[in-house]
């Protein structure tokens, strides 16, 4: 079974010796921003508070690699298999346990069977994570052919069994109460002292202004709301590039575009080249369930964000001072060729949000809140 074991003691929160955590989650440790940001950040922080800890995917590291690729059908089948075979092992171990974490679902396919099991057979505490608006349909087109499979419906009844659901924005707490009494908000977080620190890289010398996008797959096709500003900028400054960071080449006939395939080692030495990060985003249910993540990692790197004003972009990005928030092409344009244009403003903009973000989106802020969930 791919689990493993935390159980390390130290100082630090209050200590909670007796209590057993088991993570169930979607992906392999390590591998998914979702997981890593979420809670896998939180593992030490937890142990320090005398939890101990375990952790149990439902899909390999390979299974992981296929999923999102076409074809490789009958690999995805065992992968399924496999997970679903695990799980039901899985609860045969679930009264050593005080607590179960579920992000986002314990299996990605059919009804909320184990969630059930856990919380009306076994009768365990959940704690339900979710960052996006899990219960909307938005299957990527890669596998469109499981997307009837999913069961979106499930989220609601997931919320309804859970002791507590801990929800990524406001947005999303909201859906939640509609089902959950506890609910807690519990942000996508930052570690901004071993990872996204600006101290611990060095900047390499280029030439001209650098923009820069990360992001998976799924939502490369949010780039595509700046195409025409793009072209226009492409054409004003010669010399300025667009950097994408992502699991795969965006389709973009600009001239400008350099991609970068996203690697974990590199993640941060690769986006902290950029000058001006952005987030555009569409105005749709689904978009308002994001929790702003992509602006997180620029201002904590001390660069500006220039976003759209979709969900929680206009509570992280404050207007003229940590970025911009555009709602049209021009706007984009306007904020776009200030920040290019102003070294001195990009740096100021880019310490205000570091800061903010230290102050309200960082491990350390948060990390009460959510040792809390478990109390």
């Amino acid at each position: 079974m791919l689990t493993f074991e935390l159980r390390t003691r130290s100082r630090g929160l209050e200590m909670n010796f007796n209590s057993k955590v088991l993570f169930l989650c979607p992906y392999p440790i390590a591998h998914s921003p979702s997981q890593r940001f979420r809670f896998e950040q939180y593992f030490g922080i937890l142990q320090a508070a005398g939890f101990q800890v375990k952790v149990s995917p439902f899909l390999s590291v390979t299974g992981w690699q296929v999923l999102y690729r076409p074809g490789n059908y009958f690999i995805k089948l065992i992968t399924i298999v496999r997970g679903f075979l695990l799980r039901w092992v899985q609860l045969f171990t679930l009264p050593a346990y005080d607590w179960v974490f579920i992000h986002r679902e314990a299996a990605p396919l059919g009804p909320p069977v184990f969630e059930w099991i856990i919380a009306k057979v076994f009768r365990k505490k959940i704690i339900y994570d979710f960052d996006d608006a899990i219960w909307l349909p938005n299957t990527s087109e890669v596998n469109n052919v499981a997307g009837f499979l999913k069961w979106h419906g499930k989220v609601k009844h997931i919320c309804r069994w859970s002791y507590k659901v801990s929800a990524g924005n406001h947005y999303l707490c909201e859906y939640a109460k509609g089902w959950c009494k506890q609910v807690v908000y519990n942000p996508t977080t930052i570690d901004t002292e071993a990872l996204h620190n600006p101290k611990l890289y060095s900047i390499q010398a280029k030439n001209g202004i650098r923009l820069g996008w990360t992001g998976s797959h799924s939502t490369l096709k949010y780039l595509n709301e700046l195409i025409p500003v793009f072209e226009q900028l492409q054409n004003e400054f010669p010399s300025l590039t667009l950097r994408v960071i992502a699991d795969k080449p965006p389709q973009l006939s600009l001239k400008f575009v350099e991609f970068v395939a996203w690697n974990k080692e590199t993640e941060i030495e690769d986006l902290i080249q950029i000058d001006i990060g952005l987030m555009p985003l569409t105005d749709d249910a689904w978009a308002k369930g994001k929790c702003g993540f992509k602006a997180l990692q620029y201002l904590a790197l001390g660069i500006p964000a220039v976003v759209s004003p979709v969900g929680v972009n206009t509570t992280i990005v404050t207007q003229g001072i940590t970025g911009f928030v555009c709602s049209t092409d021009e706007e984009w344009l306007s904020g776009l060729r200030t920040l290019i244009s102003d070294v001195e403003l990009r740096n100021r903009m880019g310490q205000e949000g570091r800061t903010m973000v230290e102050q309200h989106y960082s491990v350390r802020a948060n990390a009460s809140s959510f040792v809390g969930l478990f109390r």
